[in-house]
């Protein structure tokens, strides 16, 4: 019988998750978090660093009320009023008087739904694959952090407090730190940094052997997959994205590292790479591509999850016809192929996540690409709550952040989506997003980004003369 692991318990290795699909987990013999008591107060982040006690999030408090919850539990939706203390949601409470914190800011909702923020599993938020971007400014640390700041706005308007991006430059840990320090508006960030592929491996192809290429990481051999890995986590990441190609040691080696340095792993790999990342224990597969059922099926027994993603594909054939000129995709594939694979993969009963994977100016099209997603789930057989509960809890489980984002629960960190009419009965009304709160903040007003407050110091005022 396998021994608890990282994606079968929700804190410590001392909760079980609630969701079963998840329960059979490949075994993380290495996992770190069982030596962290319940409370410990860590970074609110999958690399749980230690902190210290202070206070965090914004002073004050905020009252939801009049509206409708969500709660992402797996409950149907029913009237409450949610209140959220500093950066926490503290009490979810039947509609009436009650005896409010302090000096709350008090938000009538009536009319709205109120639900976790939405998740996406799949970013490239400094990706530099736009037509009008000189070539020179590709790999451009400070045109990519503004790219970021960018794509975050579209994120954050769209109702995604949380985005998890799987290959950016460096300074995306930069990012993270800002958003995290409300300082930038945007969703959290969980990145990977750099990913790691093999020579001419995926999106690397003509690059050569030079171990430092802007967004990738290129590695030969096992040793050196174990010192990518070591590198990645040493930028500050929270998981490792990996991509075909690579021979079976070196995926073995750079997933085995991640797992001990307490990291999960996310793969880029189609055909019999797969095989050979699902045998070596990878955590979850990203893309439609094809492979066998027997691997679907050895996926759904050790709990290896599925990120489809099949919506940037349908924007790649719709507008260019085709993938073409790509060594990592010499197969053939089109809507109905990979529709397919993500059939398969539910009647299986593989987890399936949500992320959208849009590269080049395709955020600009958001919030449509995430809902496009989500109907495509729905498309396949899933229920619109089933299909909100993987935008939500489902993908906070498969960023082992669930025990702090993915439902409306008291103690979970104030991740907050509020749209007029019934999404979880019309995913249509995703896109009429009112308010949106990340970190105890509204950052989103009339669905209009806002700036953080300033902080001024004791710094006298500027003379006028």
């Amino acid at each position: 019988m396998p021994i608890p692991t990282r994606l079968s318990l929700a804190v410590a290795g001392l909760v079980l998750l609630s969701a079963p699909s998840v329960a059979n987990a490949q075994d993380r013999p290495a996992d770190r978090r069982r030596f962290l008591l319940p409370s410990s107060q860590t970074t609110d982040d999958p690399r749980r660093v230690l902190v210290g006690n202070a206070p965090r999030g914004p002073d004050g408090s905020i009252v939801l009320t009049g509206g409708r919850v969500f709660d992402g539990t797996g409950a149907p939706a029913r009237e409450l009023t949610v209140v959220i203390e500093r950066n926490k949601i503290t009490r979810l409470v039947p509609p009436g008087p009650a005896n409010w914190p302090t000096g709350a800011r008090v938000i009538d909702v009536k009319g709205m739904t109120v639900l976790p923020g939405l998740i996406d599993l799949h970013t490239h938020l400094t990706d530099g694959q736009i037509a009008t971007i000189p070539p020179a400014l590709v790999n451009d640390m400070a045109d990519g952090m503004l790219r970021g700041i960018e794509r975050m706005r579209f994120y954050i308007e769209s109702g995604i407090t949380t985005v998890r991006d799987v290959g950016s430059l460096d300074g995306i840990f930069r990012l993270k730190a800002w958003v995290g320090e409300h300082r930038a508006t945007g969703p959290r960030v969980f990145a990977a940094g750099r990913l790691i592929t093999g020579p001419g491996g995926h999106s690397a192809e003509g690059l050569g052997s030079d171990p430092d290429q802007a967004i990738f990481r290129i590695a030969s051999g096992a040793d050196d997959w174990r010192k990518a890995v070591r590198e990645q986590f040493d930028r500050g990441a929270d998981f490792i994205k990996i991509t075909s190609h690579f021979s079976r040691d070196e995926v073995r080696a750079g997933i085995e590292e991640a797992h001990a340095l307490g990291l999960l792993v996310t793969c880029d790999c189609e055909t019999f790479y797969i095989d050979w990342a699902v045998d070596a224990g990878v955590d979850m597969i990203e893309h439609p591509l094809p492979r066998t059922d027997e691997v679907i099926q050895r996926m759904a027994a050790k709990g290896v999850a599925s990120i489809p993603t099949l919506v940037p594909y349908q924007y790649i054939f719709d507008d260019d016809g085709g993938y073409f000129g790509s060594t990592s995709r010499r197969f053939t594939f089109g809507k109905e192929a990979n529709l397919d694979v993500l059939r398969r993969l539910k009647t299986a009963g593989v987890t399936l996540g949500v992320g959208t994977d849009l590269v080049t100016d395709w955020y600009r099209r958001l919030p449509a690409p995430y809902l496009t997603e989500l109907k495509n789930l729905v498309s396949v057989g899933l229920t619109v709550p089933e299909v909100l509960g993987l935008a939500t809890k489902t993908n906070a489980v498969l960023l082992d952040m669930d025990d702090k984002l993915g439902t409306l629960e008291p103690g979970k960190l104030a991740d907050v989506l509020v749209v007029r009419g019934t999404p979880d009965t019309n995913l249509d009304d995703l896109t009429r997003v009112e308010w949106v709160i990340r970190d105890g903040e509204v950052v989103v007003q009339g669905g209009i980004a806002v700036l953080p407050s300033r902080t001024r110091t004791g710094a006298a005022p500027a003379k006028r003369y």
